[in-house]
């Protein structure tokens, strides 16, 4: 697919429909995630969730935070380099201090927050090559498995609205 631009000086780009459909599917899913938050009572926002605890909006605010770090894991595998030192424990750490932090989040500030980190996310996902996309390198979150960007980007950002939309459905509207 080729984008062409407004701009006389900027050349036309061919882009990856692959990454076109992820950036799409990102975005379907941030803007879920939005729709979800602002239908949600005041209580709803600062209700807990089983097992981890956070709120609600703790967890839409951890959401819109991580999608820079997403994309760049995403990136160093695009550029064939190893992710190292990242362990489930690392991330474990970083959700508890994100949530002790952002414990008294706004609604208004975690949704400002979610439209721009997830329109960075799809604007950088985007920019990639089919070839970036199918370069692999070991992750070290999976045991230095060799994985794919794409699966990265999709086990990660791409997911990652989706799959905190359902549990939180689950905790506040079962």
């Amino acid at each position: 697919m080729t984008h062409t631009s407004l701009h006389p000086d900027t050349p036309a780009r061919v882009t990856s429909q692959r990454a076109d459909a992820m950036a799409d599917r990102l975005e379907q899913g941030a803007r879920a995630l939005a729709a979800f938050a602002t239908s949600l009572t005041d209580a709803e926002w600062t209700a807990r969730t089983p097992h981890d605890g956070r709120t609600v909006g703790v967890i839409v605010h951890h959401v819109a935070s991580v999608y820079p770090v997403e994309i760049q894991l995403a990136q160093t595998v695009a550029g064939g380099k190893p992710v190292t030192g990242v362990t489930m424990a690392d991330i474990d750490a970083m959700n508890a201090q994100h949530a002790a932090e952002h414990a008294a989040v706004t609604r208004q500030a975690a949704l400002e927050l979610l439209r721009a980190n997830s329109a960075a996310a799809v604007a950088a996902i985007r920019t990639l090559s089919d070839e970036q996309l199918a370069k692999a390198a070991p992750v070290s979150l999976y045991g230095d498995a060799p994985l794919t960007c794409q699966f990265v980007l999709e086990d990660h950002a791409v997911r990652h609205s989706y799959h905190h939309l359902a549990r939180l459905r689950r905790a506040v509207r079962p």
